[in-house]
């Protein structure tokens, strides 16, 4: 699992996004959890590239490094991609400083 360059976007108000390729928890209910796989990361959102039962707005918590728990809304789903808005920015010190955390989690579980 490693960082690959960010994907170039041409509408100036979206955020760089950042391919990764991530397992953590989501919290969908109260007491309801599952285990997701994050396919790409900004600083205001995601993508999952697991099926998942959700509708457009539904709300999770997603944990992630450094930046901690944060809320994020279901904003479009194809094809079993799916695309969350985060409820807060994650600022820039700490969305990097998360960024290399996965690119090393990736490399201490990376087969040899």
């Amino acid at each position: 699992m490693t960082i690959v360059s960010p994907e170039a976007s041409p509408d100036p108000r979206r955020a760089t996004r950042f391919s990764v390729d991530f397992e953590t928890i989501c919290e969908s209910r109260p007491h309801q959890e599952m285990r997701v796989r994050i396919a790409n990361i900004s600083a205001n959102g995601m993508m999952l590239a697991d099926p998942i039962d959700m509708a457009k707005g539904d709300r999770v918590i997603v944990r992630l490094p450094v930046a901690g728990r944060i809320e994020a809304y279901l904003v479009w789903s194809h094809e079993g991609r799916h695309g969350f808005k985060f409820e807060r920015v994650i600022r820039e010190p700490d969305f990097m400083a998360m960024l290399d955390k996965i690119n090393n989690l990736g490399e201490l579980t990376a087969p040899q």
